[in-house]
């Protein structure tokens, strides 16, 4: 399989490691995605994430020729898709962009190809895909689920499990759980995986792979909601969150996460609603667990709205009120603000009358568009000096020592408990 040509279809978070990696590990690797900057960003040998070590090993494997990028799919004896799968208004999944890439293979498909789904999806996706590619190849026996007679097409769901800012060391470390239409295309799937993991390649069907990435997400999902509905409570009552957590992980069996202003990223803040869109009578738990992450960004929003009524009566009626976010990323120490409460928080805040909002986020260039016009890019001293309100979204590890930099008549609401017990902090900033 090292000398085999694969094909990754979609250059972001995941799909570029795992071209580098697959590329790393000997094989023939061609990268596709719609975006032509992505494509020409990477065929220069240069990323266009923030992922640490990928940049030195993008560039490798592009002066090497084993890995390069295109806009429009080629030839290959295995596909890999990992292109986005956001959800509809109303909380169902979309799948357009995995359809819209089944159908760009669809005419390079020969005889003995594999396909693999690797974004993370409802149950019944990989299915999909089957039935897609059989509509636009006629011509071509795709995998039913259960049946034993030959495919033409090998077809399979291996989700990703990786942990951003340390994707290239899980891509290889991590075990994979690789579930095929069928028997031949689980084993078809796991020569792939077995080129570069280190870790166990675990069999199983399409459903349960799709359902176990799920799983995962939704069980986090339940333990962050419970210490997010925790710091609500003690706020009413009063208490240090993040006191209160120490002690009570000091039990032998406690574990409590740490709160936050809400729950970000493609995955944690997506997948339990694809198990609710499936099961929506029996997932209530998975539910409520998700409506209480969802709505910790309007607490935190209220904490900003009461400190502002305090500052405008401190500095006059008319005074401008100058708030400081710290953080837009959905999670320390990466430049990604996909389903960023950070970034949530301070969109609506830019459009709050009377405040001028100051962004803080070290791992960027340039606000997004979102932002573009109505917020202040600024370094964290600058922000700090001068701001009013100052409100710590992430935890970013440039933050740690930044209180050093508050006004003394700021007022500091701290949704990570990264500057609890500083000098500076107050009943505000126990959110």
């Amino acid at each position: 399989m090292k000398t085999a040509t694969l094909s990754v279809i979609g250059l972001g978070y995941i799909g570029l490691p795992t071209a580098a990696v697959l590329a790393n590990a000997g094989c023939t690797v061609i990268g596709v995605d719609i975006n032509r900057h992505a494509v020409d960003t990477i065929n220069d040998g240069r990323i266009h994430i923030v992922e640490p070590g990928l940049g030195d090993m993008v560039a490798d494997v592009v002066s090497s020729g084993r890995l390069r990028a295109t806009t429009t799919p080629e030839p290959a004896d295995a596909f890999l898709i990992a292109v986005p799968t956001p959800f509809l208004s109303d909380r169902t999944p979309d799948l357009r962009y995995v359809r819209s890439a089944c159908e760009a293979i669809a005419p390079v498909l020969k005889r003995g190809d594999t396909v693999i789904l690797e974004s993370t999806s409802p149950v019944g996706a990989t299915e999909k895909v089957a039935a897609w590619l059989a509509d636009a190849r006629p011509d071509l026996v795709m995998p039913k689920p259960g049946e034993a007679s030959a495919a033409d097409i090998a077809i399979a769901y291996c989700p990703e499990r990786v942990l951003p800012g340390n994707v290239l060391t899980e891509l290889v470390q991590n075990d994979r759980v690789i579930g095929g239409m069928t028997t031949a295309c689980s084993q078809a799937a796991r020569a792939i995986y077995a080129v570069f993991v280190e870790g166990d390649c675990i069999l199983t069907d399409a459903r349960t792979a799709e359902m176990c990435k799920l799983t995962e997400n939704a069980f986090r999902d339940v333990n962050i909601a419970f210490a997010n509905e925790l710091s609500l409570i003690c706020d009413r009552l009063q208490i240090n969150v993040w006191e209160l957590i120490k002690l009570a992980n000091r039990h032998p069996r406690v574990n409590i996460l740490q709160p936050g202003p809400g729950v970000g990223g493609h995955c944690i803040a997506v997948d339990p609603w694809f198990i609710v869109s499936s099961a929506p009578e029996e997932a209530r738990l998975i539910r409520t667990a998700r409506e209480v992450n969802d709505r910790k960004p309007e607490w935190v929003l209220e904490q900003v709205v009461s400190a502002m009524t305090d500052v405008a009566a401190r500095k006059g009626e008319g005074a401008p009120v100058r708030v400081a976010c710290l953080g837009l990323a959905f999670k320390p120490n990466i430049d990604d603000l996909r389903e960023s409460p950070a970034l949530a928080i301070c969109e609506r805040l830019s459009q709050t009358s009377g405040l001028t909002v100051l962004a803080v986020e070290p791992h960027i260039d340039a606000l997004p568009d979102s932002l573009a016009g109505r917020v202040q890019l600024m370094n964290a001293e600058a922000a700090l000096r001068s701001a009013d309100i100052v409100l710590l979204l992430v935890d970013h590890a440039a933050f740690r020592d930044a209180h050093a930099y508050l006004s003394p008549d700021a007022r500091l609401i701290d949704t990570r408990g990264l500057w609890d017990g500083a000098d500076r902090q107050t009943a505000c900033a126990r959110s």
